[in-house]
C-alpha cells in the first residue's frame, strides 16, 4: 500500500489531478498505520499473518 501510495502522489502531482493525490495521501496514511502494527506483531484484521 506504501508502494501504491506513492505512486499515485508522484502521478497527482505530474498530471495535475487534486483527486490523485488525495488518493495518494490516504493510501500512503493507511499503509504506514498497517506496517506499524503488523510489525508489532499485532493482529490486524482478526488474522496475525497474511499468507
Amino acid at each position: 500500500m506504501l508502494i501504491l501510495g506513492l505512486i499515485l502522489l508522484v502521478l497527482g502531482l505530474v498530471l495535475d489531478i487534486s483527486i490523485l493525490w488525495t488518493i495518494g495521501i490516504i493510501v500512503l496514511i493507511v499503509g504506514a498505520v498497517l506496517l506499524l502494527l503488523g510489525s508489532t506483531g499485532r493482529a490486524v484484521g482478526g488474522r496475525r499473518h497474511w499468507y
